[in-house]
């Protein structure tokens, strides 16, 4: 190809790439703008949410430590239990349900036995089952046996995480091979040693995007533990900031500057998810290095 022909593809080229990057350009300014505002606004106090500042811009007056004071000491500092629950919830939840999607999508993927089909056929039925739908049924089966209102009514039902399951049995199948397993077994190593050794440092991306995704959506749980907690000690942030905004809605809403604390607490609640994905992402991309290298 010519040099001339190599010039006008790219020049026909350009005004694509070129679109293409602004609307790029325009869905990263829509998914911006909002994180700015939560910034921007919890930096004010009642007078300068309400007041007639700019909402996208700083007050005269920014009371960020002020507003950090308040958060953690209002009410008796359940602001930080919350917090502590959530981490709770999140990282249980998480490894428990990245620990029983490696287990199972590693056996439908590497395993024969009876009824496997079957098994994973019920199990792509459940990926298609909404969790909030099964909300209200795991509460009356949890009342039986007199667990709700604890703790292991919020963790319980997050380890059980079909799509996470599912995602691990189509890597594995493709990333581990079955020649290499075998060779391990000629080799004297046990099915453990096999799957710890061998099968298990290839799973390693899928292993931290489930571990990502689990935690993602053990800390963003609201419905669950709202449907099967009663006492606010218990409550996980996401629960506990819609208390303060029931409450920011009444009555009490001209006596305390109840909203600052709630953006500062929805921007604070936010930081623990970029701190795990910029944590998780190294190891992500390690990953997909060395399985791209197998």
């Amino acid at each position: 190809m010519s040099a001339a022909t190599t010039y006008a593809t790219r020049k026909a080229r350009r005004p694509q790439h070129i679109s293409i990057q602004i609307v790029l350009a325009l869905a990263l300014v829509y998914f911006l703008v909002p994180f700015w505002w939560v910034i921007v606004a919890s930096s004010k106090d009642a007078a300068g949410l309400f007041g007639g500042t700019s909402a996208l811009w700083f007050s005269d007056r920014i009371v960020w430590a002020d507003n950090f004071r308040k958060l953690f000491t209002y009410d008796g500092g359940m602001f930080g239990r919350w917090l502590l629950n959530s981490a709770l919830y999140a990282v249980v939840g998480g490894v428990g349900a990245t620990t029983l999607a490696v287990l199972a999508g590693y056996g439908f993927a590497k395993y024969r036995f009876k009824g496997r089909r079957f098994s994973f056929s019920v199990l792509l039925g459940t990926v298609m089952v909404p969790a909030t739908a099964l909300v209200i049924p795991t509460f009356i089966l949890f009342s039986q046996f007199g667990i709700t209102n604890t703790r292991w009514a919020v963790i319980l039902p997050t380890l059980l995480n079909p799509f996470g399951v599912y995602l691990m049995h189509v890597y594995t199948r493709d990333a581990v091979p079955d020649e290499l397993l075998d060779a391990a077994r000629v080799d004297g190593a046990g099915e453990m040693r096999t799957f710890l050794q061998i099968a298990l440092p290839l799973m390693r991306p899928a292993v931290v995007t489930v571990l990502l995704l689990t935690v993602v959506q053990s800390w963003n749980n609201y419905f669950l533990p709202k449907a099967m907690l009663i006492d606010n000690r218990l409550y996980p942030v996401t629960v506990g900031i819609n208390q303060w905004q029931n409450i920011a809605s009444g009555n009490n809403a001209g006596t305390t500057s109840l909203w600052s604390l709630i953006i500062l607490g929805s921007l604070v609640s936010v930081i623990p998810l970029i701190i795990a994905f910029l944590s998780l992402q190294r190891y992500w991309q390690g990953g997909l290095s060395i399985g791209s290298l197998k």
